[in-house]
């Protein structure tokens, strides 16, 4: 077997010849693991170089796409037939390819790529110029093997192996740093004889996804092993073939190394990348991304109305199967950027979703992202947060998650909440990644978004648990005094001279115009609920007045005066209520005050 190996490497080899069925004959179990990848395609690497220098004298690349196209011709009868043999050799044909490909992609430019599909097995440096054109026809067979081959226990390793290959193609963008916008799978993706298969492969990878189908149980394919251990074929076959799952997981510079669970479901998984690369390839230069039109505009099966003649690629799915996929798999970052990318750009999508009456199974895996900021990378926390925001652009949405009343939420672990609003709990832990950022990574894009989603919300916040109005003043109090902190050194700064003119002064007026502009924000958020819905809210003027110090040095400043006027005034009128009330009053007795005293204030005197 590693003398066959050799001769792929080294020797022209017709695609007729009997030699690859014994080539395609290996058996070996599949890699469950990153890191039985990565060593595998450490132990492969070797012999796919071989092949690839060698391929422009042998022509055995194209040799080999071309078995593998002939045998694709009888794949649906063979899975019909259950010719478990049969399926077997061409997955291992299919893995073959795989592998080779990612060296190529690797190593050589779009154009040397292309050229090496052309080889045929002639003298050295020809190649065929009339010949048919294999990639073409290679992405085809992909296309048509993912959306056509019913899935079966024999026939998920090469569905998944298909998936696979048409990923690691796509893969030419990571080795440029321009976008690419004539690339290779503009030129065969986006038009010719792919192009008919679009909306049938998303819709496919959207089920695929929503299934979850876990792969057959070892033992589904039990063949007799090879009797010298497989040798250098082993290797070749086994190096590359889901080598972009690694590639293709979204994690940011400088995040957490995360380790990697084995997959549940591999096809639901590859299926998911892949959905993602196709939806975000950049337009060609004359025509749009099919696959991001596709995605965009596919509608419920219960949606009975006819699609405008003007929409390509239209197809309909399950909803309701989709948003339970989308609420079980948030775990994953992938799974987070496909409902980030179904809310943003499908409005069909994003009108469901908003008309749930369960949107607590959503709400509550995106909280939780968020909650562990520190356990996860910072893609997955702002495609998290990006999601509550598109959420809460939505009146209703920021209405109903108030009445949706949550017990024990085991993962918050800071406070025991026995019973709490989705609401209230989206506030706590918003507000609890707005305190993380302040102390760890401070970046202020991430504090727009949170005070953001917490804007959008604020008029329709209703019935807030006490904790998390506590929250909301302890967070104005940390700004408070960080503001205070920045204007004590800045004064001091403008007071001393500096020990050496080399050494420059950090820039206060700048931090101190940060603080300020979100400590307006907080401001504004305040007053927006006790100008919208006071009378829901107790708790809120509670801790109003429990921390009104707080609110004393921010009434005269010039950026916050108009601000203040009517937090003021909630201040003021509650104070007197309570002064008149006497002293030594209980909790449920100043809260009662409070409940009286929305109702006797004047509505108009808010402004």
């Amino acid at each position: 077997m590693g003398s066959n190996s050799s001769r792929i490497g080294t020797e022209s080899v017709s695609e007729n010849d009997p030699f690859w069925n014994q080539l395609l004959s290996f058996s070996f179990p599949a890699p469950t693991s990153s890191t039985e990848l990565k060593l595998l395609e450490e132990a492969t690497i070797s012999v796919c170089r071989s092949l690839v220098e060698n391929n422009p004298r042998t022509g055995n690349l194209g040799a080999l796409i071309k078995v593998f196209l002939s045998r694709t011709k009888e794949l649906k009868l063979s899975a019909e037939c259950q010719n478990h043999i049969f399926i077997w050799q061409t997955h291992n044909a299919l893995f073959i390819i795989c592998c080779l490909l990612k060296v190529f992609i690797c190593q050589m430019s779009e154009e040397e790529l292309q050229l090496h599909f052309t080889y045929e097995e002639k003298s050295p440096g020809n190649y065929s110029s009339d010949s048919e054109d294999l990639l073409e026809e290679l992405l085809c067979c992909l296309m048509q093997l993912i959306t056509d081959i019913p899935l079966l226990d024999i026939t998920y390793e090469i569905s998944v192996e298909a998936i696979s290959t048409m990923v690691v193609f796509l893969s030419c963008q990571l080795f440029h740093k321009e976008v690419l916008r004539q690339s290779i799978s503009h030129k065969y993706l986006m038009r010719g004889p792919c192009l008919p298969y679009t909306s049938k492969l998303v819709k496919t990878l959207l089920y695929n996804f929503i299934r979850q189908e876990k792969p057959p149980p070892p033992g589904t394919h039990v063949f007799p092993q090879q009797s010298d251990g497989g040798g250098l074929l082993y290797g070749l076959a086994s190096g590359v073939a889901t080598g972009l799952w690694t590639v293709f997981t979204l994690g940011g510079v400088g995040s957490k190394a995360t380790a990697s669970p084995e997959l549940s479901s591999p096809l639901a998984n590859q299926s998911l990348l892949l959905l993602l690369v196709l939806a975000n390839l950049t337009d060609a230069s004359d025509a749009p991304n099919p696959y991001r039109q596709a995605i965009m505009s596919f509608k419920n099966t219960q949606d009975s109305s006819p699609f405008p003649s003007s929409i390509p690629h239209a197809f309909q799915i399950n909803f309701n199967s989709l948003y339970t996929a989308l609420c079980e798999q948030q775990t994953s970052d992938q799974a987070t950027l496909l409902l980030y990318t179904l809310l943003h750009q499908n409005s069909n999508i994003r009108t469901y979703m908003l008309a749930r009456t369960d949107m607590e199974n959503l709400v509550l895996p995106i909280l939780e992202i968020l909650y562990h900021v520190e356990e996860r990378n910072s893609h997955h926390v702002y495609m998290a947060l990006i999601i509550l925001l598109i959420l809460t652009e939505d009146d209703g949405f920021n209405r109903s998650i108030h009445e949706v009343i949550l017990k024990n939420i085991t993962w918050y672990s800071e406070r025991v909440l026995t019973e709490i609003s989705l609401g209230s709990l989206l506030i706590l832990v918003v507000i609890r990644t707005i305190q993380y950022n302040m102390t760890r990574t401070r970046d202020k894009y991430l504090h727009t978004n949170c005070l953001a989603a917490l804007a959008n919300m604020s008029a329709q916040f209703r019935s807030l648990h006490q904790y998390a109005a506590q929250r909301i003043i302890s967070l104005f109090s940390l700004l408070s005094k960080k503001h205070n902190k920045v204007l004590e050194q800045a004064t001091q700064s403008l007071r001393g001279s500096p020990s050496s003119n080399d050494v420059p002064l950090p820039d206060y007026a700048q931090d101190l115009n940060v603080i300020e502009e979100v400590i307006r924000m907080m401001l504004e958020i305040i007053n927006s609920c006790l100008t919208n819905s006071l009378h829901h809210n107790p708790n809120l003027v509670y801790a109003l007045l429990y921390k009104r110090d707080l609110f004393e040095q921010f009434r005269t400043h010039p950026s916050f005066q108009d601000i203040m006027q009517n937090i003021d005034l909630v201040i003021t009128f509650f104070s007197s209520r309570l002064l008149q009330a006497g002293a030594e009053l209980s909790v449920e007795r100043v809260l009662e005050i409070i409940k009286q005293g929305v109702i006797a204030l004047p509505k108009d005197r808010l402004k």
